[in-house]
């Protein structure tokens, strides 16, 4: 018998300052399912079992970590789409990211950027 006799698939779930921001950065900007929950709550439905829920938190600090990582099968594209929204990838100089913000000397290529609140995201190549 598991330890954990769960009642549903796992899921994360990170604050954000401005609930409404949000709502309007993943449904609107990342084109993801943003469906609305009890006090003030979103739940991302990101794929069968998969959610990510996203709540209001006052005085919210974001992470100095990636948070959530959207993998993708051109991150060339993926940096160009995010672009076209109005959303620039972060430079990490000390990392070796190129002028667009992709890094591509090692391990899996990645981009970082941020949502409304600060929260560090990814579109890496898998």
């Amino acid at each position: 018998m598991p330890t954990l006799e769960l009642t549903r698939p796992p899921f994360s779930g990170f604050g954000v300052d401005d609930i409404d921001a949000a709502r309007a950065f993943y449904a609107d900007t990342l084109g993801l399912t943003v469906v609305d929950g009890e006090m003030g709550l979103l739940h991302l439905q990101l794929g069968e079992g998969c959610e990510v829920l996203i709540y209001p938190r006052e005085h919210h600090k974001p992470a100095q970590h990636t948070v959530l990582n959207f993998p993708v099968a051109d991150i060339d594209a993926a940096v160009d789409a995010l672009n076209a929204k109005g959303v620039l990838c972060q430079q990490y100089p000390e990392m070796g990211t190129d002028e667009r913000g992709i890094f591509r000397k090692g391990g899996p290529l990645i981009a970082w950027f941020t949502d409304p609140a600060g929260n560090v995201l990814s579109v890496l190549q898998a």
